[in-house]
Formats: C-alpha cells, sequence, structure tokens
C-alpha cells in the first residue's frame, strides 16, 4: 500500500465515523470505521481504492434493484433483498443481456459476461469524509438501447472523481428485455404499461443515488445525469418523464436525441407502428421458434439465452425504444419539451463532426449516381436543397455528403433542437460540436468520429481500448481532454461551464445559435454546421406536418 494511500485511508477513517458503514468499538469504545465500508440500501458493501488512482475509492457492482428474472422479467424494478453480510463491492457486475455485435465491429463485440440479474451500479469517489457533498454525476451508457454496459474501460471515472465529483455509472435493461411492448403485458401492469422497462430501471438507479450517494461523499441535490449515443437518448427521455421529478439537477447530453419521433405504445407514430404490434409479431416468432404458446408465462419461461439468440438471428425485426404510455411519457419528447413540460434544469448537448463515419460506413454510396438516386428517394421535393447544401460532383465527394447529411440529420439536428426547445423553460442551454481528429492512420477517415468525444471527456486517454487505442494523442488532446473533463465537473458543481479559467462558453440561444467547438483549438462562434441544420429544420418540420395530416 503507497503512503498516499494509508494516508487517505487514515483521514477517511476519522472523518467516516458514524458516517456510514457498520464500524467495530475500539478498546475505548469508540467507533472505529472502515472507509472502504459503506452502508447502502439492503446492507454494507465493502470496495476497494482504485489501481491508477490512489486518492479514489471504487465501490462496484452494487444492487440497486432484484434481479428482474423469473416473474420480474418485464416487469418495473423492484426493491432489493436485504443481506446480511458485507458484500464484495471490488468486482464489477455482468452486463444486461444483449445480442452481441460482430467480432470485427469497430466498437468491439459487447460484453463477455451477461446475465438478466444484471441491475447494478458502479462508484467513484475521492470524497475525504460523508459531508463533503461533492456533485454527482451518473453516466446512462450507449450501445442503441441494445449493447453496452457501465462497467466499460473507457466509463472509469477516477480522473473525474479526483477533479472533485463523485461518479457512477449504471446498467439497465437492453434489447426487448428492456424495451419489449405487449397486450398481455400492458393488461397485467397497473398503469397500463409495457416497453419502458430500461427507462424505468434508469429511474430506480436516480433513486438510489438520491437515497445513498451522501454516503459515498456526494450532494444528492447537485446530480448531472450524462450519456453519449442511446445514453444520451435515455437521458433526454429521462428530462421528458415525470417519474424523474427531483432526480437531477443537470443533463449533458452527447450524440443522441429522440426530437424525431417517439414511439407510441398502442398507436402508430413518426416511428412507424405500435409499440405493442412491434412487440406482439417479435414475440410470436420468437414463441413459434420455442414451440410455445403466447402467454404470460410461456414468455417468462423462454431462457434469457434463448431470447438473445432469436435476437442476434433478426428473423423478426423489432424496435428498441421508449414509447409514449401515458405513464412514463405522457406525450412524444418533442412535444413534452415543445410545450415546456421538460424538467427545467440547465443542459450541455451537442454532437461530433463525423458520427457517421463509423455508425453508416456500410450504407456509403457506390458512387455518385447512387447518391443522387438514395438522395431523391428520401428527400423527394426537398433533394435539389439537399444536393445544394452537400454538394458532390464526384464519387469520393459523395461519399463525404451521404456521411455529412447522416451526421446532421441524426445527431447534430436533434442536439440543437434540444438546444432550441429549452428556450420553452428557464434554465439555460449550452451547445457543443466535438471536431478534433485523434492522431492515427485511420485519422482521415474516420475524423471526429461517434463516441470519440468519451475517452476525452472521461479523461482517459492512453487506458481505453479500440478504438481509442493506438493513437497517438499529443499536447492538444491532452489539453482538450483537461478541458472537457473540468468542464463537465464544472457544470456538475455549478450549472455552468464557465469560470474557473476555462473557455468562456456562451450560452444557447435560437438567434445565433453560439456553439463551442472543440477541436484543434477550443472557440466559440457559430455552429459549422448551421446551413445543414437548418435544411434538416425544415426537412423535419415537414414529416411532423405530413404525420399531423395522416
Amino acid at each position: 500500500m503507497t503512503r498516499a494511500t494509508t494516508t487517505l485511508l487514515a483521514g477517511l477513517a476519522l472523518a467516516a465515523v458514524g458516517c456510514g458503514g457498520a464500524g467495530e468499538t475500539d478498546e475505548a469504545g469508540a467507533p472505529v470505521t472502515d472507509p472502504l465500508t459503506i452502508a447502502v440500501t439492503g446492507g454494507d458493501i465493502a470496495g476497494a481504492m482504485s489501481d491508477i488512482d490512489a486518492t479514489v475509492r471504487v465501490f462496484k457492482g452494487i444492487p440497486f434493484a432484484a434481479p428482474p428474472e423469473g416473474e420480474l422479467r418485464w416487469q418495473s424494478p423492484q426493491p432489493v433483498a436485504a443481506w446480511e453480510d458485507s458484500r464484495d463491492a471490488t468486482a464489477f457486475a455482468p452486463a444486461c443481456m444483449q445480442a452481441t455485435r460482430p467480432v470485427d465491429s469497430f466498437y468491439g463485440p459487447g460484453a463477455d459476461e451477461m446475465s438478466e440479474d444484471c441491475l447494478y451500479l458502479n462508484v467513484w469517489t475521492a470524497a475525504e469524509s460523508a459531508d463533503a457533498a461533492q456533485p454527482v454525476l451518473v453516466w446512462v451508457h450507449g450501445g442503441g438501447l441494445n449493447n453496452g454496459t457501465g462497467a466499460s474501460v473507457v466509463y472509469r471515472g477516477e480522473a473525474l472523481a479526483a477533479r472533485g465529483a463523485v461518479v457512477v455509472t449504471t446498467n439497465y435493461r437492453l434489447g426487448p428485455l428492456g424495451y419489449l411492448a405487449h397486450a398481455l403485458l400492458s393488461a397485467e401492469d397497473p398503469h397500463g404499461s409495457s416497453g419502458n422497462y430500461g427507462v424505468l430501471d434508469q429511474v430506480a438507479a436516480l433513486e438510489w443515488v438520491r437515497d445513498n450517494i451522501a454516503a459515498f461523499g456526494g450532494d444528492p441535490n447537485r446530480v448531472t445525469i450524462f450519456g453519449e449515443s442511446a445514453g444520451s437518448w435515455s437521458v433526454n427521455v429521462l428530462q421528458a418523464t415525470p417519474l424523474a421529478a427531483g432526480l437531477f439537477h443537470g443533463v449533458i447530453g452527447e450524440s443522441g436525441g429522440v426530437f424525431g419521433g417517439t414511439s407510441h405504445l398502442t398507436e402508430a407514430s413518426m416511428r412507424g407502428d405500435s409499440a405493442e404490434a412491434v412487440g406482439e409479431r417479435w414475440i410470436d416468432g420468437l414463441l413459434a421458434a420455442s414451440g410455445g404458446e403466447v402467454s404470460l408465462a410461456s414468455m417468462r419461461a423462454v431462457t434469457g439465452e434463448q431470447i438473445v439468440e432469436f435476437t442476434r438471428s433478426r428473423a423478426v425485426g423489432f424496435r428498441t425504444a421508449a414509447n409514449v404510455d401515458g405513464w412514463v411519457l405522457e406525450q412524444s419528447v418533442y412535444d413534452t419539451f415543445a410545450s415546456g413540460k421538460q424538467h427545467d434544469v440547465p443542459i450541455i448537448v451537442g454532437s461530433n463532426a463525423d458520427e457517421g463515419t463509423t455508425l453508416a460506413a456500410g450504407g456509403a454510396p457506390a458512387d455518385l449516381a447512387a447518391h443522387r438516386t438514395a438522395v431523391e428517394r428520401q428527400f423527394g421535393a426537398m433533394a435539389a436543397t439537399h444536393h445544394d447544401v452537400y454538394p458532390a460532383s464526384t464519387d469520393e465527394e459523395a461519399r463525404r455528403a451521404y456521411f455529412d447529411s447522416y451526421a446532421s440529420r441524426s445527431f447534430g439536428w436533434e442536439m440543437r433542437t434540444w438546444a432550441d426547445l429549452m428556450s420553452r423553460v428557464g434554465s439555460p442551454a449550452y451547445l457543443y460540436y466535438f471536431t478534433r481528429s485523434a492522431p492515427a492512420a485511420d485519422r482521415d477517415q474516420l475524423r471526429a468520429f461517434h463516441a470519440a468525444e468519451i475517452v476525452y471527456v472521461f479523461n482517459n486517454l492512453g487506458r481505453a481500448p479500440y478504438p481509442y487505442a493506438n493513437r497517438d494523442y499529443d499536447d492538444r488532446d491532452r489539453e482538450l481532454s483537461n478541458e472537457l473533463a473540468d468542464t463537465w465537473v464544472r457544470f456538475a458543481a455549478t450549472g455552468n461551464p464557465n469560470g474557473g479559467g476555462l473557455p468562456e462558453w456562451p450560452a444557447y440561444s435560437p438567434d445565433g445559435h453560439p456553439t463551442m467547438v472543440f477541436g484543434d483549438t477550443t472557440e466559440a462562434g457559430l455552429h459549422p454546421a448551421a446551413t445543414q441544420l437548418d435544411f434538416v429544420d425544415e426537412f423535419q418540420a415537414g414529416r411532423r406536418h405530413e404525420f399531423s395530416e395522416n
């Protein structure tokens, strides 16, 4: 044990007397408290000092809800059962069940160990006492709501914790186990709801944070939720659901929003058929493959492994998304924000310049002619304007235009719309655009790819595996990573990313759309893709009008 670790533990032991953990008494009868043992809902947990930062305590695999298996599959999360002895919290829990990606996937195949018993979270803290009242950052992982885990190396929270934030990463149910809607499930639910189990897991994790984070030195009244991709979709939904009222006080969304359409439980929507219709087709296919009749009992008798294998087969399509059910979501996320009914808290939102180079590479046009045909099919009367906004006269330019259109339509527009709609309430919004391409052999091909910013935000340059490994991070990358980590922590502490010597970041307004660009330099100005986002805004307005007329 290092001298720094010994000194910290001694200080924590003194500060923690009477603050948490079931302590023994010394010969004089005074309580002796182990700073690595903390009392939480359910019982005591025993964590460990970080192996990369001797000032940070880490608590892994903390249950925040009962295992959602057996009769609890496709049910709202239930309270954890109490345990008697101190529970080991030095190893991550399994990921939630998921159909892993191909081994050659750019983002890797996914989790190695998985289970339906997966509702666990992890905490990193450098707080020296339980009354430190540090700001809290709760991370919701990405992965399309189909993959991922809060235990990924790139999400390790030591660097953010060392900056003065208590960091939480959490699991939530994924794929059909997290988002299956079905009439039978809705009928048994007291709220007439089904299909939003992943959202409910996230709410349950936030309730656990509210009730327990003070024991780790966190302030339950300064909680910021943040996430990337599907994690950003999730925090977008959390800002819209009334069930999360009072559970967080700031939002950071990185490359993901759901303003382009929200599924509806029982009705068709801009996303297509109702969530129940999609789920019922999927269950029919699953049970046909396993030879079962459609009933709640047979749905819960299928093994988790069978569900994963059927999902992986793609024999029947499935839409993994939250839905408007009248309880978790009372209306679409767009309508919630447009009517000013979202939770009125400060936000930071933004996207990366080249989201499509990894996510949409498989759909890139073969040549200029194929690109023009696809644009005319997708954009109809607006195709000519699309060609003007995303000009292309060669095959290579067509590929670039395709990626730029994908990035602005699927991500850039979502994030600017999020900021725009915050004008309906009083809290400020701050918009960013990430353009940094990390030095590597694939730099010119990938550029600022989808999820590129995560390793900078967590200040984990050089620690995370591919696609973040084998990159020759230079002084600018380290400077940018420090800026982003410092900014995210400062925002969690104050609700404002400014101050502390950080670059001045103007609050967003619909007039002028001021944007902070994080790239080879950090500077505020006009959004570099403003013209493209204006085009997408017009296109999406047409889609909403067309759907409302039908």
